[in-house]
């Protein structure tokens, strides 16, 4: 592998990295936001917890629509790239035609008490 190569792999995985702490950081700063708005109106207006769950519930609200629309983007980018992550882990997944079936240990054990037996 060529060094440009390396260094196209890794920008890529870079990215891909990025992507996820992005969404990450919208699941958790939706929710946030939300609280810290309704904590402090509350305060203002002496409105009790009642401003704090409404903005909360805005806020969980907002986090999970931001995580939908940043993992639509990442899908689409994915597709354009021709990697699509439900096609590439169906291929990971089927065995090729010269792979033999694994055994479990179990069936192991049971193989190996059986040959001693008899």
């Amino acid at each position: 592998m060529a060094f440009l190569d390396f260094l196209k792999v890794q920008r890529q995985g870079l990215e891909g990295l990025a992507s996820v702490g992005v969404i990450g950081m919208h699941m958790v700063s939706g929710p946030l936001v939300g609280l810290a708005i309704g904590y402090f109106l509350d305060r203002w207006l002496e409105t009790g917890p009642w401003l704090k769950l409404i903005f909360l519930v805005i806020g969980i609200g907002a986090g999970f629509l931001n995580v939908y629309m940043d993992t639509k983007i990442l899908v689409k980018r994915l597709d354009k790239q021709g990697r699509a992550p439900v096609e590439a882990s169906r291929e990971t997944c089927q065995a090729t035609p010269g792979d033999a079936p694994r055994d479990s240990s179990q069936e192991a054990s049971r193989r190996q008490h059986k040959d001693d037996n008899g």
